[in-house]
This record gives structure tokens, sequence and C-alpha cells, in this order.
């Protein structure tokens, strides 16, 4: 099995109203599943990790226990720090993130894989949408 999570969080005034989006996709591109949170007062890092922090919350709940261990996630998010974080190639320095990172790193280990890619903001437009949702709800 195969899933593509598209992921974004934001920040009104960074740190301010925060809030996650995500879109799950199966192997066809059809929406499965998808994450709308109001964060409260947090940084746009944080709302960035919490966005793919919950698809994967979610994707656990919709793929069946016996499963997971073949299930092959690719999450796309116009996060470059999360991204080169989750992929080795920055550091995670502050605090808060570095106890995401480590949330993230054991839900990613449920799966088989779960790669991470940049993609350009015009590419995120649903999960930007859905974390959008999500600010104008709590404001």
């Amino acid at each position: 099995m195969q899933f593509t999570i598209h992921a974004d969080g934001g920040a009104r005034g960074n740190p301010g109203p925060a809030g996650a989006g995500a879109v799950i996709r199966d192997e066809l591109g059809t929406i499965i599943g998808s994450v709308s949170k109001f964060l409260g007062h947090q940084t746009n890092n944080f709302a960035e990790y919490e966005a793919v922090i919950a698809a994967l919350e979610e994707l656990f709940t919709l793929v069946p226990a016996g499963k997971r261990a073949a299930t092959q996630v690719v999450v796309k998010m116009d996060s470059e720090l999360v991204v080169k974080q989750m992929n080795r190639e920055y550091k995670v320095k502050h605090p808060n993130l570095k106890a995401q990172h480590a949330r993230l790193i054991q839900l990613a280990g449920a799966f088989t894989s779960v790669s991470f890619v940049h993609v350009p903001r015009e590419q995120n437009s649903d999960a930007d949408q859905l974390a959008n949702d999500a600010m104008d709800r709590g404001a």
C-alpha cells in the first residue's frame, strides 16, 4: 500500500493563532482522509510539524494493523525546514521541535517507510486551505 500526504501548518503573527492541515490520498489519488486542527498560540514551525503528526496519526487509524508494515508513505510539504530536518540535512535545535521531531519519528516507525519531499506552495493548496480553515475556526 502507498499513500501520499500533503501537509501544511501556519501561524498568523508567528507566533500567533496556528493551524495544521493535511490531505491523505491513496495510490489512485483518491482522498481517504484529511486533518484540520486549530493549535492555539504557536509558531509556524510547530504548526508544520503538527500537520504531519496529525496526518500520520489519522493514517494510522485508517490502515489496518496488519497492513501498516507493508505501507509506504510520501509526505509532501512546503516547509523546507521540516523536510530537511526529517531527511537529516538540518539538525533540530529548538527544544519544542526536538519533541515533535521525536514524535514524528516514532509515528513513522509504524509504517514500512515514510519519505519527505519539499514541494512549492502552489502544489500544497489543499493542505494550506485546511490549515487556514483551522486558524479561522480558532481565532
